[in-house]
C-alpha cells in the first residue's frame, strides 16, 4: 500500500434526478494525473481513507465517493431512488463535474458488480478495470451467502444471525430481515441491522478480524451497510439474473483491460463467480490468491490489487 494521504478536494453533489441524495466525493493525488474511480462495497459499506492507498499517488488522480446512503452521503441509509441503475447516473454525474473524459475503474465485491454494470453502460468511459471478490448478484450466489452455503462454514456466526428470526420464517433470511431492516420500531430495525452486518463482518476474511466484527456494533454503520444491502438483495439487484454475465453484456467490454483479484477461501463472494466471469470472458487477468478470504484487506489480497493498479497506470490507457 502507498503511504496515506490527505484530499486536496471534497465536498458533495447531488445525485442524479435526485436532490434529496447529497453524495460525498473527494480526490487526492496528482491533480494532472491518470484519473480513477474507486467503487466501494456493500452496497451501503461507504469508503474509508485507506481506499486511497492502493493507488500511487504521483500517477493517479484518486476519486473516491460515498454511494447513496452511504458513507458520508445524505441522507444516511436512505432507500428511496437508491437503485443500481441510479448509482451509474451517479457517477456519470461525478465524472462530468470533475472534467474527466475517460477513467479506470476499481472496486471490489459490491463495487465489483458496480464496476462491472457501469463499464456495460459506458464502456467508451472505462480505461481499465480493476475488481476484487466477484459478484454478479445472481440468485445462486445470494442463497450461499444468506441462506445455505456459507452456513456450514461459520457455524456458531450463523446462529447470531439466525437469532433475531422466528424459526417459522427462516426458510428466506432476506425476506425475513427485510421487515425488521424496515419496521417502524427503530429498536427493532437497529438490532437487526447489527446482526445482518456482523455476519458479514464475521466472515469477510480468512482469519477472523475482531477490528471487522466490531464495526457491526457502531449503529450509523450498521443501519446503512445492512438496510441497503438487502434493499438490493430482495429487489435482485434492479437485474436480470445473470444478466452480467450475458454474452451480449460482456462483448460491451471485452476490449478493456481488465485484472481480477480472487480470494480462494471467499465465502462471501465464492471463487465459482470469478472463474464463471474468466470462462464468460477469457481475456480477463484473474488471480487467485491461496491464502485470502474476501476482504481487500487481506495481505495476499491488498498486495495484488496494488500490483493491479500499478499495472493500468504504466500502460499509458
Amino acid at each position: 500500500m502507498y503511504p496515506p494521504i490527505k484530499p486536496y478536494e471534497s465536498g458533495f453533489f447531488p445525485g442524479a434526478n435526485s436532490e434529496k441524495h447529497q453524495l460525498y466525493y473527494e480526490v487526492s493525488g496528482n491533480k494532472q494525473g491518470d484519473p480513477v474511480v474507486f467503487l466501494h462495497g456493500g452496497p451501503g459499506g461507504g469508503t474509508d481513507p485507506k481506499d486511497r492507498e492502493f493507488f500511487n499517488p504521483e500517477k493517479y488522480k484518486i476519486v473516491l465517493f460515498d454511494q447513496r446512503g452511504a458513507g458520508k452521503s445524505t441522507p444516511s441509509a436512505e432507500l428511496e431512488n437508491n437503485t443500481t441503475w441510479d448509482l451509474v447516473k451517479d457517477i456519470e454525474v461525478l465524472r462530468k463535474k470533475l472534467d474527466v473524459t475517460k477513467w479506470h475503474v476499481f472496486g471490489g465485491s459490491w463495487g465489483s458488480t458496480l464496476s462491472l454494470v457501469y463499464a456495460q453502460t459506458h464502456p467508451d468511459r472505462v480505461k481499465s478495470l480493476v475488481l476484487r471478490g466477484i459478484f454478479t448478484l445472481r440468485q445462486s450466489e445470494l442463497r450461499f451467502f444468506y441462506q445455505d452455503g456459507a452456513s456450514h462454514l461459520f457455524p456458531e456466526q450463523w446462529e447470531e444471525y439466525l437469532a433475531p428470526i422466528p424459526e417459522a420464517e427462516r426458510h428466506n433470511m432476506m425476506k425475513a430481515y427485510h421487515s425488521r431492516l424496515n419496521s417502524s420500531d427503530a429498536n427493532i430495525r437497529l438490532a437487526a441491522a447489527k446482526a445482518w452486518a456482523k455476519w458479514e463482518m464475521a466472515t469477510s476474511r480468512l482469519i477472523v478480524s475482531a477490528d471487522a466484527v466490531a464495526q457491526a456494533e457502531k449503529g450509523d454503520f450498521a443501519n446503512a451497510f445492512a438496510r441497503i444491502e438487502n434493499h438490493y438483495f430482495v429487489n435482485e439487484g434492479f437485474m436480470r439474473d445473470g444478466q452480467l454475465l450475458e454474452k451480449q453484456e460482456l462483448e460491451k467490454i471485452r476490449h478493456i483491460p481488465t485484472i481480477v483479484v480472487q480470494g480462494r477461501y471467499d465465502v462471501v463472494c465464492p471463487a465459482t463467480t470469478a472463474w464463471a466471469l474468466k470462462r464468460a470472458w477469457p481475456e480477463i487477468t484473474l488471480h487467485i490468491i491461496p491464502d485470502a478470504g474476501h476482504s481487500s484487506r487481506e495481505p495476499g489480497i491488498e498486495k495484488k490489487l496494488v500490483e493491479a493498479a500499478d499495472i493500468m497506470a504504466s500502460k499509458g490507457l
